[in-house]
């Protein structure tokens, strides 16, 4: 078994990411792929803008994480916590391309930055390398996700509504469009509808039986 074991959450990159190893290497390769100093420096500048309070991480953890995730994940490309990150991704894609929402605060910059990087060409693993190849992108993704997670399930909940909305209007989904404000309308036009159905419900109960004749 590892010496840093994973994560009990499979979906959970490795632990050595979050804090140093107890017994630090000085790896710094990934299969036969050197991670380079420079490029390590410009990752973590990366996360910084991402997350002010991140951990710069060394090629020893890089390496070590990337090794861990190969030992656990042989044959199954990607390792399974690099997929959940890459999904997330391609849902911040759907939402900087989706012309009906428009992103609050700085959320938009920030998925477009995660997007700029994943997309990109200046990776610091090569996203051609097995099982681990993503490994950087999702480091990317976890690190800012604080920053975008309210916004992302604000955004899946407005594509939800806009289904709902277009199917009550009998039109295709693409045809119609809302905005956000109109999406915060419909969100309170549900909650009302909710907690009145729910108060009929409350207040339906045939109540307790009592007889209608008592004997004196």
């Amino acid at each position: 078994m590892n010496a840093i074991a994973l994560s009990h959450d499979i979906d959970a990159l490795p632990t050595v990411l979050d804090r140093p190893s107890p017994s630090p290497h000085r790896r710094h390769r990934i299969n036969q792929f050197d991670l380079v100093a420079e490029a390590v420096e410009r990752f973590n500048r990366l996360l910084n803008r991402l997350d002010a309070n991140a951990d710069p991480l060394d090629a020893d953890r890089i390496a070590t994480a990337a090794r861990e995730l190969c030992d656990a994940n042989i044959g199954q490309p990607p390792a399974p916590c690099i997929a959940r990150q890459m999904r997330r991704a391609t849902t911040l894609v759907c939402m900087t391309g989706d012309p009906d929402w428009k992103a609050a605060n700085d959320a938009g910059d920030v998925a477009r930055m995660v997007i700029d990087y994943v997309s990109g060409d200046g990776d610091l693993i090569p996203d051609d390398l097995p099982r681990v190849g993503r490994l950087d992108d999702a480091i990317v993704i976890r690190t800012a996700w604080p920053r975008l997670a309210d916004e992302v399930a604000d955004y899946l909940d407005f594509c939800r509504i806009r289904r709902l909305e277009a199917r009550l209007r009998g039109v295709p989904r693409l045809d119609f469009h809302m905005d956000r404000d109109a999406w915060r309308d419909a969100c309170r036009a549900e909650f009302a509808l909710d907690r009145h159905q729910r108060h009929v419900r409350e207040t339906s109960y045939v109540p307790a039986f009592e007889p209608l004749f008592r004997v004196h």
